[in-house]
């Protein structure tokens, strides 16, 4: 369940609340239409692909990872993995809060501030063919599995220390250039808008008006980021709500239509059994 912040960065649901890790599995079935939901936190975030394909975009940038191979995302980007083609792809998502290596406010500065503001680097990929990166996924893969285990969380940060030694060591492989487009600003506005009333009736101009942009241009950076119209972006977000309170409350359907800003019960299950291929109930009971 996604939680914001009041800059409505995500606010991460960690495996252990006073422990800010999250290492589980994904499925990309699980989400509507093979997509997830744009976002972005302070947590660093990796991806390691372990079934399957999946396309990630960062920042309206879109790479393609294969079986095998991952991706370092920084933190404060913009960022979410789908599939064009509902092609399944399992994975393993790990964020991790930066405050985990920052032992000393020397350490801080000197090797975790200079990667984390670094505007050239809003991600990198992961290739299971270049050593040190396929060391990156392995520690990746280590974590999951250690992730319920006594003395865990001293594994993982022993293993977050070793990603981060990789990453510095290789910060010359690390620096790119990227095109900075002050649109992205615009943008989250509008997501943060949506994400935050997306239970009450939400017009287009309401969107636009949020991100200081004409309709016209709304739908452009929509398209050119997210490739999504707004309306399919709030769809999809109410959809993902509604999904949640299925598996989490006893809440009715009509409940939840009403709930996550469906103005009726059978425009909410046609529209929820076209992205996952069942009705609410039918997912319910599985």
């Amino acid at each position: 369940m996604m939680i914001t912040r009041d800059d409505k960065s995500e606010k991460v649901q960690y495996n252990i609340v006073d422990f800010p890790a999250y290492i589980k599995p994904g499925v990309l079935s699980t989400y509507p239409n093979y997509s997830a939901i744009s976002h972005w936190h302070d947590d660093v975030e990796f991806i390691a692909i372990t079934s399957g394909h999946m396309l990630y975009n960062v920042n309206g940038e879109i790479v393609r990872l294969e079986e095998g191979d991952g991706i370092f995302v920084n933190a404060r980007q913009l960022h979410y993995g789908f599939s064009d083609d509902q092609s399944e792809c399992i994975f393993v998502c790990v964020l991790l809060h930066p405050m985990l290596l920052c032992s000393s406010r020397y350490l801080e500065q000197k090797y975790i501030t200079p990667v984390l503001q670094n505007e050239n680097l809003p991600y990198h990929l992961l290739h299971h063919d270049v050593l040190w990166e396929q060391e990156i996924l392995q520690s990746l893969l280590q974590m999951q599995e250690c992730v319920s285990n006594d003395l865990a969380e001293l594994k993982i940060q022993s293993l977050f220390y070793q990603i981060w030694f990789q990453l510095c060591g290789h910060r010359q492989l690390l620096d790119k250039t990227f095109v900075r487009n002050h649109h992205l600003s615009s943008l989250k506005e509008m997501v943060s808008f949506i994400q935050e009333h997306y239970k009450e009736k939400i017009s287009l101009s309401d969107i636009a008006k949020a991100g200081c942009v004409g309709k016209t241009s709304c739908c452009a950076i929509f398209r050119k980021f997210i490739n999504q119209t707004p309306n399919i972006y709030l769809t999809e977000y109410r959809l993902q709500k509604s999904m949640e309170l299925l598996m989490d409350t006893d809440l009715t359907i009509t409940e939840i239509c009403y709930d996550v800003g469906f103005t009726g019960a059978s425009y909410f299950t046609e529209t929820f059994r076209k992205s996952f291929g069942c009705t609410p109930s039918e997912y319910r009971e599985k």
